[in-house]
Formats: structure tokens, sequence, C-alpha cells
């Protein structure tokens, strides 16, 4: 079923397919494909029929319900869904069950959105490739030899097998926009504050964001609405006055410099991009963007050192896994942590203890936020120029997963040069599909203003428009 949440919401309206129907469908595909992608950590199948049969006696009795009602979604695993397990692709929290719905979720189920499961992940967000979850890769759906990406690959590769319309993610330097972009879907990162954090199990409390994977713009677009706005429950979400600039010109910032760290094809495939949006009329200007790997080097201090704190009360005495065996508290702690993480969270969490250590906190973490203050400055003064900056997504069409396995950590960190500028200026930003190489999809990036989300679902449209103008042809 290749439909958009659009299409979806017309059909269920004019009784085409009941919701029930509907939901046992994509059950039916999880079903058949899960085994070969690896996207999905549990499925919720009773419980997504019985609330797609509520949705269908709402509707029969001409109760009045959103675009979203009775529409399937997924979540990654470490958004807390009540009832279900959240394990953020962890043996840590591999039997943990949350007691509470996440704030976005929760705004998805009133608008009538049926959750299927949740989806993997690379443990506790760090990582892109979903190769160090706990249960297992996920695999690439448009070549099965290949990585998703990460951290939210399960994500990605759900929706791309169209085992879902579209699913949350999580994104703290790429991590919704990488994997869209492996897997040849649109992945939306929201403004910092626009989407709530509550019920997000933290990686990076500064960089974290709930993000969406949808098959189109327009679909994650409808996804923001429902789930943005003012949470009680956590004081950084605010009141999304999302800025809309499309009536007008539109500008757009190009940085061929900065292009030029990207594999050749993926390169190519973003200046087509530039020459699509200029024959749809938009303006692209030449822009200086920050130093990449200034950015990267920024993004790790601080997310690492973000980390070693979030992941303190995972230590087998208030929740998680707990060792057998031990003698004391001490040693309890030791163990359970030693046995419960995998070792990239291990690798993370020892980095940041060493950014906040005495000596550290001045000759890394200061300069590290320092740098982060810059980072936002000159972006800032680029969008002065222009309503958002065209990128590429990644580095490179997704890897090999023999290859990405054996990437050293250093290797790894680099491929996040693209993401990570939106995550640290709390800036929004968008990847969308343009085109293939060696018949694996290749994604740009549009990153905007805070609160030009519209402007980004605008643009990627017209990105989306050009490719259906070529009809189809993607390689250059």
């Amino acid at each position: 079923m290749k439909y958009s949440v659009r299409e979806l919401s017309e059909r269920l309206k004019r009784g085409e397919i009941s919701s029930y129907e509907l939901t046992r469908e994509y059950l039916e595909r999880i079903k058949r494909e899960n085994s070969r992608i690896g996207a999905f950590i549990s499925v919720c199948e009773d419980s997504a029929l019985e609330h797609a049969a509520k949705i269908d006696g709402q509707r029969k009795s001409a109760q009045p319900l959103s675009p979203l009602a009775g529409i399937p979604f997924g979540a990654k695993d470490n958004i807390c869904a009540r009832g279900t397990l959240t394990t953020c692709g962890s043996a840590m929290l591999e039997s943990f069950c949350s007691p509470y719905d996440a704030t976005a979720l929760a705004r998805l189920r009133a608008e009538g959105a049926v959750l299927l499961g949740k989806l993997n992940m690379d443990e506790f967000g760090m990582g892109n490739s979903t190769l160090t979850s706990h249960f297992g890769v996920t695999r690439n759906p448009s070549d099965t030899s290949r990585v998703a990406g990460g951290s939210s690959g399960g994500s990605a590769a759900a929706v791309a097998a169209r085992m879902l319309p579209f699913a949350l993610g999580s994104d703290t330097g790429g991590s919704v926009r990488q994997p869209a972009a492996y897997c040849g879907c649109v992945g939306l990162l929201p403004t910092y504050g626009a989407v709530s954090r509550y019920g997000l199990v933290a990686f990076a409390s500064s960089l974290d964001q709930i993000g969406i994977i949808g098959g189109c713009a327009q679909d994650c677009g409808e996804v923001l609405r429902a789930i943005s706005g003012r949470d009680a429950f956590d004081a950084t979400a605010r009141e999304a006055r999302f800025e809309n600039t499309a009536e007008g010109d539109l500008t757009v910032g190009f940085c061929t410099e900065l292009s030029q760290l990207a594999d050749g094809a993926v390169r190519e495939r973003t200046e087509a991009a530039a020459r699509a949006l200029r024959e749809s009329g938009v303006r692209v200007i030449e822009v200086k963007m920050p130093d990449a790997y200034m950015a990267v080097a920024a993004y790790y201090v601080i997310s690492c050192a973000e980390a070693s704190s979030n992941l303190a009360r995972f230590d087998g005495v208030r929740y998680g896994h707990r060792a057998s065996g031990a003698t004391g508290v001490d040693e309890l702690m030791e163990l359970s942590r030693t046995q419960g993480f995998g070792d990239e969270v291990k690798r993370r969490i020892m980095l940041g203890t060493a950014f906040l250590s005495t000596r550290g906190r001045q000759t890394y973490y200061a300069r590290a936020l320092e740098a982060r203050r810059q980072i936002a400055r000159e972006l800032g003064e680029v969008l002065g120029k222009c309503d958002a900056i065209l990128l590429p997504t990644a580095m490179s069409i997704a890897p090999k997963i023999e290859d990405a396995a054996r990437s050293t950590p250093l290797e790894e960190y680099k491929k996040d040069a693209f993401c990570v500028y939106a995550n640290l200026a709390h800036l929004p930003a968008i990847s969308v599909p343009f085109g293939t190489a060696d018949g694996c999809p290749v994604g740009v990036q549009l990153v905007g203003r805070a609160f030009g989300e519209h402007t980004l679902v605008d643009l990627a449209q017209m990105l989306e428009r050009a490719q259906e103008k070529a009809g189809g042809r993607t390689d250059e």
C-alpha cells in the first residue's frame, strides 16, 4: 500500500476501507516483512485492532474526527507508550514497560491515530546505523545488504517498507533525517521546543527532539500539527507559531564548499536539487557555512557530556537491568551498567564523564559551548539572507552493513557533519528524497529559521514535484 496520510484519511471518510481493515492490512504486512527488515522491536496487535474498531464506531456515529483518525503509525522505542515495552534498543531496559504515554504519542492517540508498535534504534540513540541495537540490525528495504541508518533506523525502514504510513523518531544529531535519506523517506526535525520531549528517554537534553518520518512532506506537516505545542510537563515546549514565508519570493542558500565534503553522487544530487528549486522560481544564492568539523566536535563533546549525566540513572537500583551476585551497592551498580550497556554507550558515557571532569570542563566542555554559540550566530547571519539552507543530508548513500561494522568511531562521527548544525542551533530541518545513486536513495536537506517548518515543507514539496515532473528519472 503506497498511500499518503491524506489519501488514507480520504479513503476512510468515503468508507472505502475501515480503520480496522486498514490496521489489519498493515499488521499483515509487518508479519511478512519484519523478519527481513528488522524494523519492529514489539508489535501491539491486540490494542491496535481494539483502538481501530473504536474509531470505526465513532465514524459510524458521525462524531467529528481528526484527519489522523484511524491512521496507523509506529514510534521509536525511546518514546514511552503506556503498557508497552520501551527498551531504547538496550539490554538495560529489555523488559521495561512504560506506565505512561509520551506527550507527542498521547496527542496522536487523542487524534485517533492507531499505534502498531515500537521501532528498532541504535542503543539509547547512540549510532547512525542501528548496528548498536541490542535487538539486531535494521536492514534497508531498498537493499537489505545495507544499513537503514540511525539512530531512528527502524522508523525509517518501516515507512520505506510500507509497514507504516508514518512514524515518530528522535533526532539528536541527525537521527531522523539521516535514516530517512538512506531509506528514501521524508524526515522532519522540528524546531527545538516545538514538540514536547516529555516521555522521550533523554540522550542529550539540549539537543534531543522528537521528529517525524513519512512518505511525503505533506504527511510530516500534518503530523507536526497534531503533536506540537505547549506542554505542562516540559518547560522547554512552546506554543508553535510557525512562520510561513512561502507566499512571497523564496531564497535558498547553497554552500558549494560544504557540499564538496559529500561523495560525488550525493554532491551531484544536491546540486540537481538546487537547479530544481531555481526552475521552481526560488532564488538560490551562494552562502558560507560554519566549519563542519568544528560543529561535529562541539556536538560530540556536548552530547557525550549530557549523556553521561542523563544515563547515570540506569544503575541497577531503581529500574532497568539488575545484575545478580553483587555483594554491595557499588558492585551492583558496576556490574549492572557493565552488563546492561553496549560498547558505544559505554564509550560515550566515559567520554562525557571526562569532558565534565575538573580539567575537561574548561579544556573541552566550555570550548564546545562557545563553539555552539558561534555556530548559532553564524547560521543566524546566513538565515538573515535566505529562508532556508540547502545541504546534503548524509555524506554518502547507505553503506553496506559489513563496511559500517568495520568503521572506527571517529569515521562514524564525521558522517554527522551535515546534520548537527540544526540541533546545535535549535533550528528545524527536513530531509527529502531526491533521486538515487547505484540504485540507493539519496536525500537532500533544508535547514530553516526557527519555527519555519511550513516554509521547509513547501520547499520540500517543490522538490517532490520536480521529481514527479522528471518522470522517475533519478540518476544523473
